[in-house]
């Protein structure tokens, strides 16, 4: 009990949200000039406000410069704390919102490219349907980028994202949706799209759009053409960039790989699947949550309009 009156008398009536708030962006500005015009203050009162975080402290949180300013290791320790209570207060003041009228609010979501494109769009398309007041913040990476660094670092509250690579970890919740599949698919007038039990290495030598091999999405591609019995073909163009993807592949010259999912749910121009001989490789897709974060009711209302979207899915594939 000493302790915590201690705490209350020596720190806690010390330390104010403002303060807090004013060094986050001191850290983010590299400047306290800076900081001071992008918060409308005169640099002494943002000056002020850092040195009496320090004294509250006992600690120094930023080292001086003609440079500039830099986080201390305390300063650093003290902001990675602080960012997840200015998170937390934002999320209670939009769940507040939320419960005051539950056709409102917003939700911060990451994705793949491909999902946006098919299942999260889809998905997507439901909510807003259903609720048009509901403002949805979408950020398209990597699956691994989803979850070491947008979720952990709060920037979203979400993810849906292909699993393989990622693991349940103390901190991170994982459900998994439906087994999505690669598919090669071309532009629907293709001269490969009239052509039965197609095996997949006789397409090694054509024009291929495909995204990166050094990454989570490429290594799947590179999975399924081994399961074939044959080594990913040298893509002609490279890249994450679905309209490009779509675009080059309409013109009839390219083909691709993509998830069925998205396939079978994008709004795109006629693409067709070519038939192919060669074995199924999953593609497990779910939704990533952070475990000690409870979900806001308008991230568990997207979660259950994914889990229906993945009944239609199973039924259109």
């Amino acid at each position: 009990m000493r302790k915590e009156v201690d705490w209350i008398s020596r720190i806690g009536r010390r330390l104010r949200l403002r303060d807090m708030h004013i060094l986050l962006t001191v850290a983010k500005a590299g400047s306290i000039g800076k900081a001071a015009v992008a918060l409308g203050v005169s640099q002494p009162v943002a000056s002020k406000a850092v040195s009496d975080l320090e004294r509250a402290l006992g600690v120094r949180l930023l080292d001086r410069s003609p440079r500039g300013v830099e986080l201390t290791r305390h300063g650093e320790a003290l902001l990675e704390s602080a960012i997840t209570v200015f998170d937390e207060l934002r999320q209670a003041v939009k769940t507040l919102e939320f419960l005051s009228d539950p056709t409102a609010g917003e939700l911060r979501l990451g994705c793949t490219e491909p999902l946006a494109a098919g299942f999260v769009g889809a998905v997507i398309e439901q909510v807003t349907h259903d609720f048009p007041r509901v403002a949805l913040r979408v950020v398209t990476a990597d699956p691994l980028s989803l979850a070491e660094r947008e979720l952990r670092q709060r920037h979203i509250e979400l993810a849906v994202a292909p699993l393989k690579g990622l693991q349940e970890t103390p901190d991170l919740d994982i459900e998994l949706l439906f087994d999505d599949r690669q598919v090669v698919v071309a532009a629907a007038d293709s001269r490969w799209t009239r052509r039965r039990d197609i095996a997949l290495p006789t397409l090694l030598q054509q024009p291929w759009v495909l995204p990166p091999p050094d990454t989570i999405i490429g290594a799947q591609v590179a999975e399924a053409f081994r399961a074939a019995g044959a080594e990913a073909p040298h893509s002609q163009i490279e890249s994450f960039s679905v309209p490009l993807c779509l675009r080059l592949v309409a013109t009839g010259r390219f083909i691709t790989m993509l998830p069925l999912s998205m396939v079978m749910l994008a709004r795109h121009p006629p693409l067709k699947l070519l038939r192919l001989k060669a074995p199924m490789v999953a593609r497990p897709t779910g939704v990533v949550v952070l475990r000690d974060k409870t979900p806001s009711a308008l991230a568990g209302m997207f979660i259950s309009y994914a889990r229906k979207m993945t009944k239609r899915l199973i039924n259109v594939s």
